[in-house]
């Protein structure tokens, strides 16, 4: 996949491209994209994504942080898994927010990406105030010499596939709802920073991760299965996202892993973790001693649960 974020006298083989923010590069996405680069072949043409580099809605509504479900680079990552040829990636600038429909389609996509075919979403929109619709996206094509086709809903097995609907899966504490959406397991990269070490004197060391995309969702508190990648390896763990209620500092949240069968210095590394499944709510406990003693019992729970997924 080639990326491209400079237009300028730039040539351009003839392109069949689709449109979006692509937050996830969920199942509904792989399909649309899919769909796009059988049409391209069938045309004889390069397939091309057109995404953003900021969420459009951020230069919309002042007020508005993003609840990502990715950062950029993952985006990018994931698109050129997806077998595209190029990868259009624009600034959503207060300039572009002006273009109608219109503008957009034969100034920007036509005139400077040469788009031949653009594929679109059975619901997206675009343009200022999201006004025109697929007739008129038909329309204006035609007159600049693109053609506009709309791909169905995709809804395996009646499931709804949306970046909204993984939000919302996580929010309410459903990872393994979030993997189906996404087609594989939601992931959280960050650094491992120093917490109090209070893990340490009750035998489970935890690192606490500092996400690399600040605006990237953060599931619901409570205790998790995970897998972690950190320093080339893999390993199972669990992890609880809270306020740790029952220590001294409690108060702000953290995000603490307990990598099994680990031993080393983690401070300073980078570590992905894959959310697995949601084993229960955080709660304070009476003593450190109690929280030992759960923290055995969520060890087992989350050990058990990793490998029934396996096995499943």
């Amino acid at each position: 996949m080639q990326i491209i974020d400079s237009f300028a006298n730039l040539q351009l083989p003839e392109t069949a491209a689709c449109i979006g923010f692509f937050d996830g590069v969920h199942l509904g996405h792989r399909f649309l994209i899919g769909e796009l680069i059988t049409e391209a072949k069938r045309r004889g043409m390069a397939s091309a994504i057109i995404t953003f580099r900021n969420h459009p809605r951020t230069r919309i509504k002042s007020d508005f942080t993003p609840q990502l479900i990715q950062s950029f680079e993952e985006k990018m990552e994931k698109l050129a898994k997806t077998g595209i040829d190029y990868c259009f990636v624009l600034d959503f600038t207060p300039e572009l927010r002006e273009y109608s429909a219109k503008e957009f389609i034969c100034r920007i996509l036509r005139a400077q990406m040469n788009v031949g075919l653009l594929v679109i979403g059975y619901d997206h929109r675009f343009g200022k105030d999201r006004t025109d619709g697929f007739e008129e996206y038909c329309g204006y094509g035609a007159a600049c010499g693109m053609e506009v086709m709309k791909e169905p809903d995709y809804s395996p097995n009646g499931m709804h596939v949306s970046s909204s609907a993984i939000r919302r899966a996580l929010a309410e504490g459903k990872p393994e709802l979030a993997a189906c959406l996404l087609g594989e397991p939601y992931r959280m990269t960050g650094r491992v920073v120093r917490g109090s070490q209070i893990g340490r004197t009750i035998g489970f060391p935890t690192a606490n991760i500092e996400p690399s995309e600040v605006h990237q969702i953060i599931p619901r508190q409570g205790v998790y299965a995970a897998r972690v990648e950190v320093d080339g390896g893999c390993y199972e763990a669990m992890l609880n996202i809270g306020s740790r209620p029952t220590v001294a500092d409690a108060g702000k949240q953290s995000i603490e892993v307990y990598l099994f069968d680990f031993n080393g210095d983690l401070y300073g590394k980078k570590m992905t973790i894959h959310f697995i499944a949601y084993l229960r709510p955080e709660r304070k406990m009476e003593s450190l001693e109690d929280l030992k003693l759960q923290l055995n019992k969520d060890q087992i729970a989350a050990r058990n649960s990793l490998q029934n997924k396996i096995s499943s």
